[in-house]
């Protein structure tokens, strides 16, 4: 491949230009109008709701554009077996987004359990619970998913997998940056290369196993059904299966990019090299050919390398918050933006890191060039990282009020940690030039001290290094007497590893060089928990979503308080005789589902008291849910139980409880409990 890049580079240029403008342009093709995390804002029955007369059908009506399949939704009768029928109705119309399923016709009285689970047009997954009764509510043993959608160890994998995808892409994109506008030699320099043919080999396996992966993070949640070719045909029609198609497109472009990068661009920056330091026995216009040829290949990798780059990028925007919500028409090339400056910036940071440790003779100019682009890519980052705070946690009180909010500040702490760090490598970077005259006047000495070895005066290095030197210098003489090739060759690569040890000692004896390298660890270190915490962003909603559910539900489902046993204790009079006392009510475990209240009545002096009828109703007035009537069963003088006491949903909800005395004299306690 190598080869072929070196004769046809132009024609390869061309190639990657036209397949990037392609892929992009099947990109905006596939980009429709998208909405951020969509919620479930209706049902029919509603939740909680006790029917006389089984309906035929169950509908849910979402805030939101989603994508549903057959079996999205699935309702359990008391036992958990399944009472659906059909195939999944879309009834949407206009803005109203709705769907139905259908029942079993005659289905018996008790609570009926409603799961739901969908794709948001932000490619994550959503999905819920919900009861309705028919007749009465009766206890249930209906079992929905114990986790939300992609949870578990498909959840966790997946997002594994987007971290290394992440992290590919700056390793590709950046390594390659930092050649082509930084340090031009390091296209020759193995640790580079294996750097940046890494980055391409980690992005294109994460992409490929995000690809199977999608079908259970969306769906069953089961791990073996990553090899389900059905499943991984629905996948293909949806915008997420193409973002991830259209990527490995884009990958492919990527390889006949490094190929040329590695190939023909590596071999002219060395003929220039080579035309520079013969440039005193020519005259000039090799050295003039050489350097033209040189910038034009640079420019074309340049141009269709950030062509390609950006590609890739937009794949991301196109299928992840960027493509939702709000102003989507601007946020997208944005986050485009965004990417490119953090896989510019971070990548850089890697392979100035990688360089420091590797490679002994780094230029100081190359360090220079980089410290001036990550300057820009900081700029860039905090103007598109400021418009997209903006745009996805859209209120004060959603930085602290919200989980994405909550993640973004500590995103911007560890920003504000790696810029510091920055500022110590400017720092040293600064040192650097300023030690240029004095690193010359060594570099003058050393090439003396070397003229002296060579008359046989061996001054200024160790003593192990000298004679270690003396005697290969001595065993090539004789190798070249004897002349023994395979000697020869040995000898020769014993001076090599002499020579580069020498490097070596020379680069950690230089303190700027060593605090530079030290630096730019700590920053690549930070680097790598800012990329974990934005993983974490891209799959959090946003708070600018999550303020309206929690505007429009009255409690923030994302973050549920723990559920405890309900005590509660009140004083009442119902104004007759012997009408005053203590009520005692208790409520076990106080979450949705089934629970255990028992209601106690005392009188004046502490003993159990024995009144006609105790009721009690509990109503969900955010949701519109009840009033639900309970009837405790008497147990004894002053102790009433009732066993089935079923909450569809957690909540603030509103106690009612009826004690009556005498057959006029009653009074009703009213109290606020939370559930859930």
């Amino acid at each position: 491949m190598t080869a072929i890049a070196s004769r046809f580079g132009p024609q390869l240029i061309r190639l990657l230009l036209v397949t990037a403008v392609l892929t992009v342009g099947l990109l905006g093709a596939l980009a429709g109008t998208a909405s951020a995390h969509a919620a479930l804002t209706g049902s029919d029955p509603k939740d909680g709701a006790v029917v006389d007369v089984a309906p035929r059908e169950v509908t849910l009506t979402f805030s939101e554009q989603i994508a549903m399949g057959d079996d999205s939704i699935r309702v359990l009768d008391p036992s958990s077996k399944r009472v659906d029928v059909a195939k999944l109705r879309d009834l949407s119309q206009g803005g109203t987004v709705r769907y139905a399923v259908g029942l079993k016709p005659g289905l018996p009285d008790g609570t009926y359990t409603v799961a739901w689970q969908a794709v948001s047009a932000d490619s994550h997954p959503v999905s819920g619970a919900f009861t309705f009764s028919v007749g009465a509510p009766s206890a249930t043993t209906a079992t929905v998913p114990d986790q939300e959608a992609g949870g578990g160890l498909v959840g966790t994998l997946y997002d594994t997998v987007r971290y290394i995808s992440y992290a590919g892409f700056i390793l590709l994109v950046g390594g390659a940056a930092f050649i082509l506008a930084c340090w031009q030699r390091g296209a020759s320099v193995r640790p580079l290369q294996r750097l940046v043919v890494g980055g391409w080999v980690t992005l294109t396996a994460a992409t490929l196993v995000l690809l199977l992966l999608r079908t259970p993070y969306t769906g069953s949640g089961k791990l073996g059904d990553m090899f389900d070719l059905g499943g991984l045909s629905d996948v293909l029609d949806t915008k997420t299966g193409a973002a991830l198609v259209s990527r490995l497109l884009l990958l492919g472009a990527a390889a006949l990019f490094i190929a040329v990068l590695f190939g023909a661009y590596a071999k002219r920056v060395t003929e220039a090299e080579a035309e520079v330091e013969a440039e005193a026995e020519m005259d000039g216009e090799g050295n003039a050919e050489a350097g033209k040829a040189k910038a034009d290949l640079a420019f074309g990798l340049s141009l269709g390398g950030t062509v390609v780059a950006a590609g890739i990028a937009g794949t991301w925007a196109l299928s992840e918050h960027a493509s939702t919500g709000i102003q989507t028409g601007l946020a997208m090339p944005l986050d485009v933006l965004h990417l490119l400056a953090v896989a510019v910036w971070l990548g850089g940071l890697v392979s100035l890191l990688v360089a420091l440790y590797r490679v002994p003779d780094l230029e100081q100019a190359a360090v220079r060039r980089f410290s001036r682009i990550a300057f820009t890519s900081v700029v860039v980052l905090a103007v598109t990282g400021v418009y997209q705070s903006w745009r996805q946690v859209g209120s004060w009180d959603a930085w602290t009020g919200t989980s994405y909010g909550q993640l973004l500040l500590v995103k911007i702490g560890l920003i504000a940690v790696l810029l510091g760090a920055a500022w110590f490598s400017r720092r040293w970077t600064g040192l650097l030039g300023e030690d240029a005259k004095t690193a010359k006047t060594a570099e003058t000495a050393e090439a003396g001290a070397e003229a002296d070895a060579e008359a046989g005066v061996k001054v200024g290095v160790k003593a192990g290094v000298d004679v270690a030197e003396e005697t290969a210098e001595e065993d090539v003489a004789e190798a070249g007497t004897a002349a023994d090739p395979e000697r020869a060759a040995q000898l020769a690569r014993q001076r090599t590893a002499l020579a580069t040890a020498r490097k070596k000692r020379d680069r950690d004896a230089d303190t700027e060089r060593s605090g530079l390298r030290r630096s730019v660890l700590i920053e690549a270190c930070v680097a790598l928990v800012v990329l974990a915490v934005t993983t974490a962003l891209t799959g959090t909603e946003p708070g600018r979503t999550q303020e309206k559910e929690v505007s429009r539900t009255g409690t923030e489902a994302a973050a549920p308080a723990p559920a405890r046993p309900v005590n509660l204790t009140e004083p009442f009079d119902t104004g007759g005789t012997k009408g005053k006392g203590t009520l005692r009510l208790t409520i076990d475990p106080a979450r949705p589902g089934t629970n255990l209240m028992h209601v106690w009545i005392d009188g004046p002096d502490g003993k159990p008291m024995d009144v006609p009828e105790v009721k009690v109703a509990y109503t969900l007035k955010s949701q519109q849910i009840g009033p639900l009537p309970v009837v405790p069963e008497r147990l004894a003088a002053g102790h009433w139980s009732a066993g089935n006491v079923q909450i569809p949903m957690p909540g603030d909800w509103h106690l009612q409880v009826t004690v009556r005395t005498s057959d006029i004299d009653q009074t009703t306690i009213e109290k606020n409990v939370k559930i859930g």
